[in-house]
């Protein structure tokens, strides 16, 4: 089941609520997607049960089946009016003479006012046995007004209260971007139906094979081959890619793309389900489910840190108490110390600037399926690549065909070398039965052979149609009636122009570069010399592929692996990142890796590194920062040289610097070097 959840603050906040709606009888494997304000789970309907858990947990947050901006954007505006009223008489409670029944009055409303939300979240976790930093504030509010220190315990609460909005605002800026590469699926497509007139359904209601009309300033609604007309299209919302793309009759284009002049008839080629658009919201979607082990890490320690920190205060109220002799002194550097030590810093920086990351990675047409492998990316200093459709274009064209026996002439050749490939997806075969003009016969007896090619029976007659000789210097296709040699098909395959410039870049970055492929030796040897690359390697069976990477891969060597075809799912799942070329790649491939790349072109590699490695450093930074800040002000707290005004410095200002630093990785552009 999966509903959408709305109001949370923080992605602690979301694994705090997740962690407690796992705990209710009949619910399996429930799971916050922050980042899409979603919640799914498997079993029973327990809708209610979570709703009213929800609102014990977290009274901003609120489970609805359709989104509501207006109601969202309402609920923000009454949160922000209480505190500003608050604030208001907050000032006015200490800038005027007043009775001092009068003066508790107001101060009491006025604290209720600017952090009716802290209280309520810090009492409803308590009472099922949790404590997180909105409990920490409520004791440092409470303890200052106890010992005297009003106005320094209004201005707690009035700061964090701030710097939660402020937190709000930039979370869900990042949200927003992050999410706009999930809602570019159209709301309608225009079919032609039985009758010839054009009729506006949803997406999901397009048959297979459907004729569908796109005009300009729409977006193609299926995947599909333009069978009329012609246009600039925009794909910037798939690949990153700004400019303009022209397509014409006979050419494929995804769903997503955006016409921008003319008019163009497309046959489907795919389902709704199936279509470009689909798969990457299904990519983006469970993108933050994986997480990057600083982030978990950063996660449970959030879960015993408070009871920690407040050992730790009560430990320092002890020892200022026996040193001073004296009460209210104690108990205000023991408060000092529990604001300072709120993990706001760590526990929303961390996944944001994840979540930057990802968002970043997304609008340049990488999609990552979690921060682990965001994370993993950074750690790369060899990447291996497939040849056919990954370094090259895949589109084989036939440059000759020599025919062997006599009385046959190169059609027969092309007949039969199609016969056997007809069933086959790979380049090489859609390349000769696409040049085959005939109509292709049954066959019998059809049997794969792995890496070398197939037989097959026709007429009574027992055909293989692959390689068997050994010294080939060419892309060939031999075709051998039994053990007797008829002929050969040579075919060529072009260097995409993007493979030069991201060998080029990967090996500014100093990482290491290999191909790995089927091809003959010589060719592999011809493309790897040409393109710059390390080392190379041909003849390769998928799991030749996949023994040289687990042999390569140590602590030492962070080996990824590009390739675009079934047989290199084995080896994209092994590599310590997988990267698929192209979202129409296979969905072997596309399943077993772990970055998808939606334009098919290798140059984005160097990007996802580029990325990684700066949402790396923006993390760390966030952790070094905020933990040297909060160590200072927590030794000059303790030894009474600062108040309880830095100590929310330190914990609400650290923060929102922290906030603002993370946001950093979203606005990165990985074509500069680092």
């Amino acid at each position: 089941m999966k509903v959408r959840i709305e109001g949370l603050d923080c992605p602690n906040c979301a694994k705090a609520l997740e962690s407690e709606i796992n705990k209710l009888e009949g619910v399996v494997n429930a799971n916050i997607d922050f980042l899409k304000s979603t919640l799914t789970y498997e079993g029973e309907d327990k809708t209610n049960e979570i709703i009213a858990l929800t609102k014990k947990i977290e009274p901003n947050a609120k489970i609805i089946y359709k989104r509501n901006t207006n109601k969202r954007n309402y609920k923000f505006i009454i949160d922000l009016v209480l505190l500003l009223v608050g604030i208001a008489i907050g000032l006015m409670v200490f800038f005027i003479n007043m009775p001092t029944w009068t003066f508790w009055t107001l101060y009491a409303i006025s604290a209720l006012f600017i952090g009716y939300n802290t209280y309520y979240k810090a009492i409803a976790l308590l009472l099922r046995g949790k404590m997180n930093e909105n409990l920490l504030v409520t004791i440092s509010v409470i303890g200052a007004s106890i010992v005297g220190e009003n106005m320094e315990g209004l201005m707690v609460i009035a700061l964090y209260s701030i710097g939660k909005v402020f937190e709000n605002i930039a979370v869900n800026k990042s949200r927003r971007s992050i999410e706009a590469l999930a809602e570019i699926q159209p709301d309608f497509a225009v079919i032609l139906n039985s009758v010839g007139k054009e009729e506006r359904v949803k997406p999901e209601e397009v048959p297979l094979n459907s004729i569908i009309i796109v005009k300009a300033g729409e977006k193609v609604a299926i995947d599909g081959k333009i069978i009329e007309g012609s246009s600039s299209i925009d794909m910037q919302s798939l690949t990153g890619e700004s400019v303009p793309i022209n397509v014409k009759t006979g050419d494929e284009i995804l769903s997503g793309s955006i016409v921008l002049d003319g008019v163009i008839k497309i046959k489907t080629n795919s389902l709704s389900s199936e279509s470009t658009i689909t798969k990457i919201q299904n990519l983006v979607e469970t993108a933050t489910k994986n997480k990057s082990k600083t982030e978990t890490f950063i996660a449970k320690l959030t879960k015993w840190y408070t009871l920690g920190v407040v050992a730790l205060a009560l430990l320092v109220w002890g020892i200022v108490w026996a040193v001073t002799k004296n009460f209210d002194t104690a108990v205000y550097r023991g408060l000092i110390f529990l604001v300072i030590s709120c993990p706001c810093a760590f526990a929303i920086s961390v996944p944001l600037s994840y979540f930057s990351g990802l968002g970043n990675a997304s609008k340049h047409g990488i999609l990552i399926k979690g921060s682990n492998y965001l994370d993993a990316c950074a750690n790369l200093n060899t990447i291996a690549f497939d040849k056919t459709g990954t370094l090259t274009t895949g589109q084989f064209t036939i440059d000759e065909i020599k025919v062997i026996r006599d009385k046959l002439k190169q059609n027969d050749i092309l007949h039969l070398c199609a016969l056997g490939e007809q069933y086959s997806l790979h380049p090489i075969a859609k390349a000769i039965c696409e040049a085959y003009e005939g109509n292709l016969e049954k066959i019998s007896a059809f049997k794969e052979i792995a890496g070398k090619g197939v037989e097959f029976k026709f007429k009574n007659k027992k055909y293989f149609v692959g390689r068997k000789s050994k010294n080939l210097k060419d892309t060939c296709v031999e075709l051998f009636e039994n053990e007797e040699k008829l002929g050969e098909i040579i075919l060529s395959d072009t260097i995409k122009t993007s493979s030069f410039s991201a060998i080029n870049a990967l090996k500014e970055m100093k990482v290491n570069t290999v191909l790995l492929s089927g091809d003959n030796e010589k060719i592999v040897s011809k493309v790897a010399k040409e393109i710059n690359v390390d080392e190379s390697f041909g003849k390769l069976l998928p799991e030749d592929k996949y023994n040289w990477i687990n042999s390569h891969k140590s602590k030492m060597q962070r080996i990824g692996y590009v390739g675009d075809g079934i047989n290199d799912a084995p080896s994209l799942s092994l590599a310590d990142v997988g990267f698929s070329m192209g979202i129409n790649g296979s969905p072997a491939s596309i399943e077993a890796s772990d970055v998808v790349l939606v334009d098919d072109n290798p140059e984005k590699i160097t990007s996802a590194i580029r990325i990684a490695k700066f949402t790396r450093k923006i993390v760390v930074e966030n952790i070094v920062f905020s933990a040297f800040v909060k160590i200072i002000f927590l030794l000059l707290g303790a030894l009474g040289i600062t108040g309880m005004l830095w100590a929310v410095f330190a914990d609400v200002g650290v923060t929102l610097l922290a906030i603002l630093n993370s946001l950093r990785a979203l606005k990165y552009k990985p074509k500069k070097k680092n």
